[in-house]
């Protein structure tokens, strides 16, 4: 019996190893940084101007929170390496727009209302928010 039991605590351990080899897995996967974290960009729409701050930002993903301080719905619209606008902004009313954002001349204007458009440039992507902690 002792033989028998040698051979089956011999098989029992071969599985065992192979199985935990085979959990290992590959360490050669790639292992991409992060995208960089959304710029967060405020813009102000008044009877006379359009304005965007921060005026310099970086290449990437940013969210505009758009403000109409007019009396007239308007729809923001954006020019330059990448066309975007946003929905219509009732008077006095918010709107946030998402735009994948690339280097490059810009300029932010407001359709229905007679205001100065705002240019501005965005530079050089923005670095990788690999290491900034307690992101989603």
């Amino acid at each position: 019996m002792s033989r028998r039991r040698g051979r089956a605590l011999l098989a029992v351990a071969a599985v065992l190893a192979v199985v935990a080899f085979a959990g290992c897995g590959r360490n050669d996967f790639a292992n991409d940084p992060r995208p960089p974290i959304p710029a967060e960009i405020t813009v102000r729409i008044d009877k006379s101007s359009v304005a965007v701050d921060p005026k310099s930002f970086g290449a990437g993903l940013v969210n505009f929170t758009i403000a109409n301080l007019t009396t007239t719905p308007g729809t923001f619209v954006l020019h330059g390496p990448i066309d975007a606008s946003s929905g219509e902004i009732p008077a006095n009313g918010t709107e946030n727009l998402k735009v994948e954002m690339k280097t490059g001349a810009y300029e932010a204007s407001v359709n229905g209302i007679a205001a100065v458009p705002f240019r501005f440039t965005v530079g050089a992507e923005r670095a990788s928010g690999q290491n900034d902690l307690l992101l989603p």
